[in-house]
């Protein structure tokens, strides 16, 4: 026992882990259940004893003070920096520790966001914990979006985040050619110690603040995004041959006589996935998933490989999408088109009638698609039973039902998720807004992506007679929730109706589907779904598999769209590589792989949501002073978020706007109530706002309500 637990504390004093019990137990090589449950015990003894702290959704890390005090008998903890609006700056700490105050003077040169090393001073009575940073463990962004401003011959640049309150100097020799009142892109290069203000250099001049183009690149830039590609990774693309090799065709599995089509978005112009499908005479059906094969054109250690790796993902902002691998590779050598020759890594299937797998091959293929469809295509085939191909498209489609009833039946948690679409004018202004609706011809790609992603993490990851020692892969991992936020969210929901049984995953799972199922088409439905949402714990990459919550896939991975996503990417090669008998990669250097794709994701997640704000506001300048029917989206110390029902703008109802009472937050029940009056607004309320001011370039709406 003893030994189990020196082994536990060693696993959680390398980096800043934060880990289950199950990730845990794999780090010191305990896979069997009883040990597992060795492990958890001692886990729980732990965390009674503060020498483990708990770090949100079932996870764990060491307790900072009990790992310093005893190597230094000093009080250190690291966390991230957070600068609110009013100046105030704190250090967030994990599971139940306290905030850490900073004051001004003990921020040294760290920015929000950056993961900082604190000496947190002895505690006074009644007052918060406070310290100081003595260490800038890793800056949070590599530049800074603003405006210029030039004074008296001084130039100094205004950050556009509140978060950032410090002006950067910059010297004359580095403006680049910006002028007074310009939107540029600055990166911090010297910063003396004791220094209020850091120098900075202009790295890229966008232009005038409030044009499209100007606006859309900030976006990019302020979540780190490159604004074009290198001239000599461009450069290293157009080297690539195009033409492909008689030996390498001869490798591979050729299936450019089989029946194969691709599905995908109207405006598609990458298309890294196709079907093929062919009856065997044993009357099973074969169904392959052709995914483009990126590895096979970018190797590791190139220059378009170390871009792709720094971009992480491909960007897709409300006008444009910004690529992770450049045009010639994209939109060209790797995407799938139709009636030409291409290389694919495959997982192959043969299905009974009743869609169960009874065989599976994965390997390199060579195709060429017969046809590319839109969705709109493929569901008009889907709902008439005739056109091009339609024999094989409704088979497929048959047996992506019966896969689709089955995950459901298996406990998958069935969101409906809104996403937002515009409709823009040659200028890229916003005429235009509408929800888009996912169909049947959707959900047969999803179903089939969804199974090519499982099989081949059971591939690797499945412990069988064949795989006793399960290699290091990338997975696509999504944890449990947080029980207390499944309480406050079964208690809110059993106020308007709803029965929610919290439990186990499955009773979890079928609680949120029954759900669903009565509330769809009544008016609560959307705030349901989206409630349903923010209780989840974010899906990320990770080598440790710890399974998919909402899909209820013990073994998930990313393997289809290695064009838009690195992990993918890492999926092939690695596949590619335990195929051909290859040794396990070093896991450690794996995981650090999949934390960088985790943040790129989460960057490009809030690059995208900020473009749609920004049209969003654009769409409602126009419409200054008009009423809209609208729901309240969301209660905080500002005021209510209210969504307009046409549009799904959202915007900001000021507290100070409610005049009539003293209001104040009910947290439990996501409700604002008047304390005299009882008067209350509630997440899902129906209401009528009027539109008071919009700022464009802040993606800022404020909303009046109007009272009935």
């Amino acid at each position: 026992m003893q030994n189990i637990e020196n082994k536990i504390i060693q696993a959680l004093s390398t980096g800043n882990d934060k880990l289950n019990y199950k990730q845990i137990a794999a780090k010191i090589n305990i896979y069997d259940k009883a040990g597992r449950e060795e492990v958890k015990h001692i886990i729980d003894k732990f965390v009674n004893t503060k020498i483990l702290i708990k770090s949100g959704r079932g996870k764990y890390r060491l307790n900072s003070k009990y790992m310093n005090k005893e190597t230094t008998g000093r009080n250190y903890v690291t966390g991230r920096l957070e600068v609110k609006y009013t100046g105030s700056a704190w250090v967030l700490q994990d599971g139940d520790e306290e905030d850490i105050f900073i004051g001004e003077r003990n921020l040294s040169n760290a920015l929000h966001g950056d993961l900082v090393k604190v000496l947190v001073y002895p505690p006074r009575e009644d007052r918060k914990p406070e310290g100081q940073i003595v260490e800038i463990i890793e800056r949070s962004r590599k530049q800074l979006v603003g405006i210029i401003h030039i004074e008296k011959g001084l130039a100094f640049f205004v950050p556009d985040s509140p978060h950032y309150r410090r002006d950067i100097l910059i010297p004359g020799k580095l403006l680049r050619k910006a002028k007074n009142g310009y939107k540029v892109v600055v990166k911090i290069i010297d910063w003396t110690p004791g220094s209020k203000n850091p120098i900075g250099e202009v790295v890229n001049v966008l232009g005038k603040p409030g044009s499209n183009e100007v606006e859309m690149q900030s976006i990019l830039a302020e979540n780190d995004f490159p604004l074009k590609f290198p001239a000599e990774v461009e450069a290293e693309a157009q080297k690539i041959p195009t033409a492909i090799p008689a030996a390498e065709i001869r490798r591979r599995k050729d299936f450019r006589n089989v029946t194969t089509f691709t599905i995908d978005p109207a405006d598609a112009k990458d298309f890294d996935d196709a079907l093929s499908y062919e009856r065997l005479p044993n009357g099973l059906h074969r169904v392959g998933v052709h995914i483009a094969d990126v590895s096979h054109y970018v190797r590791p250690g190139t220059l378009i490989d170390q871009e792709a790796y720094e971009r992480g993902t491909s960007v897709y902002l409300v006008d444009r999408t910004i690529p992770m691998l450049p045009e010639a590779l994209s939109n060209n050598l790797c995407s799938l088109r139709p009636h030409e020759d291409k290389l694919c890594f495959s997982a192959v299937f043969d299905l009974d009638d009743n869609a169960k797998v009874v065989k599976e091959w994965f390997g390199h293929t060579i195709i060429n698609s017969n046809e590319r469809f839109n969705y709109g295509e493929v569901q008009t085939i889907i709902d008439e039973g005739k056109g091009r191909l339609a024999e094989e498209i409704n088979t497929i489609n048959q047996l992506a039902r019966i896969l689709r009833k089955r995950r459901f039946e298996n406990n998958a948690i069935n969101f409906a998720t809104e996403e937002v679409k515009f409709e823009l004018d040659e200028n890229a202004k916003p005429i235009g807004v509408y929800v888009k609706v996912s169909t049947e011809a959707n959900f047969l790609i999803e179903e089939f992506m969804l199974l090519a992603n499982k099989k081949v993490a059971e591939k690797v990851g499945k412990r069988t007679p064949h795989n006793k020692e399960p290699k290091t892969f990338v997975y696509r991992i999504h944890d449990k929730p947080l029980d207390e936020k499944l309480l406050t969210f079964k208690n809110f929901v059993k106020k308007i109706g709803y029965d929610f049984k919290v439990g186990s995953p499955k009773v979890v799972a079928s609680s949120f589907n029954s759900m669903f199922q009565q509330a769809e088409g009544k008016q609560e439905f959307d705030m349901l779904c989206k409630l349903s949402i923010r209780t989840m714990a974010r899906a990320a990459y990770s080598t440790n598999n710890i399974g998919h919550y909402g899909l209820a896939f013990p073994f998930y991975t990313h393997f289809t769209s290695p064009i838009r996503r690195y992990p993918d990417l890492m999926v092939h090669r690695l596949l590619d590589r335990y195929l051909a008998k290859g040794e396990s990669v070093d896991a450690h250097q794996f995981e650090e792989y999949c934390q960088h794709c985790s943040q790129t994701e989460q960057r490009a997640t809030e690059a995208e949501r900020t473009s749609i704000k920004y049209k969003q506001a654009e769409f409602l300048e126009e419409r200054l002073g008009q009423v809209f029917e609208a729901t309240v989206s969301g209660v905080c110390k500002w005021g209510i978020f209210a969504e307009l029902k046409e549009s799904k703008c959202e915007g900001l109802i000021a507290m100070r706007k409610f005049n009539d009472d003293f209001y104040y937050i009910d947290e439990e029940n996501y409700t604002l109530v008047g304390l005299h009056t009882g008067k209350s607004y509630r997440f899902g309320d129906e209401l009528k706002v009027r539109i008071v001011n919009v700022d464009v370039q802040r993606r800022q709406i404020d909303f009046d309500l109007v009272e009935e």
